[in-house]
């Protein structure tokens, strides 16, 4: 895939999580040329191989709606966010694997979660920490200096998470309701979420696999509901997930000597971005005492964007391109909800 007539674009933008990959094609004025969406990216269950040729359609469709043909390279560099590189050794494989596919002239794979950093500040500097189905925390500084965690779950000292918070709901509510734990209004709520009438029931339902194991997320948002009004339980597990989330950004921007500069700190994924009245204003207060001159943000942009901006900082575009392509998404770099 190339261009012809012409130059290439600019840059091939990925971002490639485990449930959907979006591509965008961007021109060197910051202009969108063409656009597609598939599905998630899993080299670790299908095979880097299998994976890549997958995102290849992804690319394909974007490439062909940008109306470019041909069979050099399609644009001067690709910059890829992908889900589970998360190692070294692991980005080094997937550069290989995409370079070699020819899309750009250089390429560059990061894990995805510097996609959600970088649409979130206006230079690549700062500290990210991402609550999606896991949870991760990277930071950058423009002289390509990185601060990152291995993220690969319990293994690696990791705890929350969409997925991980349904898990601890589970375990209290199936204690209280059997005696061994205390009392919360988790053993109602959950179980009422999928229309039972015990947390038994609900062990039942998803060992047996009535109710598929990908519906557990669900009950995060009931989690969620239940501290809002007042479970004690529920309330401290929204607490130290708003703490792991300090602890990952302050040891983040400890790295970088960051922490007494004024710099931010971008909340992202589906936990931090839903704005749970009892957790941001919480990782607001206890961020504030680790870094008090912190600029709390919370990013709601799609990655892709951030993947596209990183492309260009990879290509010295100049400023009104990064302008252009910030209005195509609509997301200012500027404050979140949180605090100024």
């Amino acid at each position: 895939m190339g261009v012809t007539p012409g130059p290439p674009a600019a840059v091939v933008a990925v971002d490639a999580g485990n449930s959907k990959t979006d591509v965008a094609v961007v021109g060197a004025d910051g202009t969108v040329l063409g656009t597609a969406r598939g599905g998630g990216f899993q080299p670790a269950v299908a095979g880097v191989g299998v994976a890549v040729d997958a995102l290849a359609e992804v690319v394909g469709e974007a490439v062909s709606a940008a109306r470019l043909t041909g069979d050099g390279p399609c644009a001067v560099h690709v910059s890829a966010c992908l889900a589970n590189a998360d190692l070294p050794a692991e980005e080094e494989e997937l550069t290989r694997a995409v370079h070699a596919r020819g899309w750009g002239t250089s390429t560059a794979v990061r894990n995805d979660t510097f996609a959600i950093l970088r649409a979130g500040v206006d230079e690549p500097r700062g500290v990210a920490v991402v609550c999606g189905a896991g949870i991760n925390c990277v930071g950058m500084l423009p002289d390509g200096r990185t601060a990152r965690f291995p993220a690969l779950g319990r293994i690696s000292g990791d705890w929350g998470g969409g997925s991980g918070l349904a898990e601890e709901a589970l375990w209290w509510a199936a204690r209280a309701e059997d005696g061994r734990g205390e009392p919360t209004g988790l053993a109602r709520a959950l179980p009422a979420h999928f229309g039972l009438g015990s947390v038994y029931a609900l062990i039942e339902a998803l060992h047996l696999g009535r109710i598929p194991a990908v519906r557990r997320h669900e009950l995060t948002p009931v989690l969620f509901a239940v501290s809002a009004a007042g479970d004690p339980v529920a309330r401290g597990l929204v607490e130290r997930l708003a703490r792991e989330v300090v602890a990952m950004a302050t040891v983040a921007l400890d790295r970088l000597d960051l922490l007494d500069a004024e710099v931010p700190v971008v909340l992202g994924g589906g936990v931090l971005a839903a704005g749970h009245p009892d957790l941001n204003p919480r990782i607001a207060e206890l961020l504030a005492d680790k870094a008090p001159r912190a600029v709390l943000r919370v990013v709601t942009a799609p990655p892709v964007l951030g993947a596209a901006l990183l492309g260009l900082d990879h290509v010295g575009a100049a400023p009104a391109a990064y302008a252009a392509l910030r209005a195509r998404y609509a997301q200012p770099p500027g404050p979140g909800t949180d605090r100024p």
